[in-house]
Order: C-alpha cells, then structure tokens, then sequence
C-alpha cells in the first residue's frame, strides 16, 4: 500500500528533523534526554500524531484498544528525567539551575556607514554670529530689489548719454574757437 510507506517515510522525516532540532537546542555538551522513540517530555512519537475524526468511534474505545490510557504517564515517572531548561534572560537563584543559563548570544559586527559619515568632526559655525537682527525693512527691500535694478541701469545710461553729450559741447566749442 503507497499509503502505508508515505506515512513510514512521513515519520522517519519527522523524527529525523525532532532529532535534528532536539541537537540544536541543547547546549554544547549537555547530554539529550530524547532517545530515538522518545521527545524531552518522555511521549512516545505515536502520541504526538494527530488521529483523524471517525477513525475512532468513541473515545472509550481508545483506551481498550490501547491497553491503558496511563501508561504514556507511567513511563515519564519511570525516566525522571525532566525537559532541560534553559535561561536566556534570567539568572535563578537555585545553583543546580544555574548550569541551565546559556550564554550571550553574540551579534556580528555591523558597521553603519550614516554614523561613520557622522563620526568624522565637521567645523562648527559660530552660533552667535547670525544673531543680529535683521534691519526693519528688509522685505521691503527684498519686493523692491527688481525695481532698483532696473532703475539703476537706467541711471547707467543716462549718465553715459549726459558724459556724452558734454563731449560734444566741448569738442564743439574747440572747433568754434579754432
């Protein structure tokens, strides 16, 4: 039956990825207390299987079909080995559980490059140089300035036609006299 060897394949990659997990989670050195058929708690692997609805009439007949219902507890008391633990952020008082505090977890290196641009001092500006106040009317010189500088071309030309003008007057009184 194909579906029989999908379920056994199932379970083989199931206790395979527990074993693997059960590996990563215990610190170095720390003996596992899950066997194969086993997990930390002391359930078997059969226990942890969902059963499907209407595989089972009833769940009084569970227990007959199992033998009896106590005796996954059984064999947990039998063991007394209890689910290792671990402290990451606690430091218990008890010394028998102080061999249970993992240590620090150490982060890679990372180098921001926006704080190593602000790590470089930049030259400080004097602060009390840009108290003064400004003068009362400078909006109104700022609305203005297009106009006065239209104006003072004007008065530019004006001057050069005038500084002309007397030129003429003298080259021309030059020429009368002569």
């Amino acid at each position: 039956m194909g579906a029989e060897e999908d379920a056994a394949a199932r379970r083989e990659r199931l206790r395979a990825l527990r074993a693997a997990k059960d590996l990563l989670s215990t610190p170095d050195g720390a003996p596992t207390p899950s066997t194969d058929g086993e997990h930390q708690n002391g359930n078997h692997e059969m226990a942890e299987e969902p059963e499907l609805p209407g595989h089972q009439d009833a769940p009084g007949e569970a227990a007959k079909e199992d033998g009896s219902p106590t005796e996954e507890a059984e064999e947990v008391e039998d063991d007394g080995e209890l689910p290792a633990m671990k402290f990451r952020n606690y430091l218990p008082h008890d010394e028998q559980l102080r061999g249970g505090k993992l240590a620090p977890v150490s982060l890679p290196k990372f180098e921001d490059p926006i704080s190593a641009e602000t790590a470089e001092p930049k030259e400080v500006e004097n602060l009390f140089g840009n108290i003064a106040p400004k003068n009362p009317n400078w909006d109104l010189k700022r609305d203005v300035q297009k106009r006065i500088d239209k104006l003072e071309r004007r008065t530019q030309k004006a001057l050069a036609e005038i500084a002309l003008e007397q030129q003429r007057e003298k080259e021309a009184l030059e020429e009368s006299q002569d």
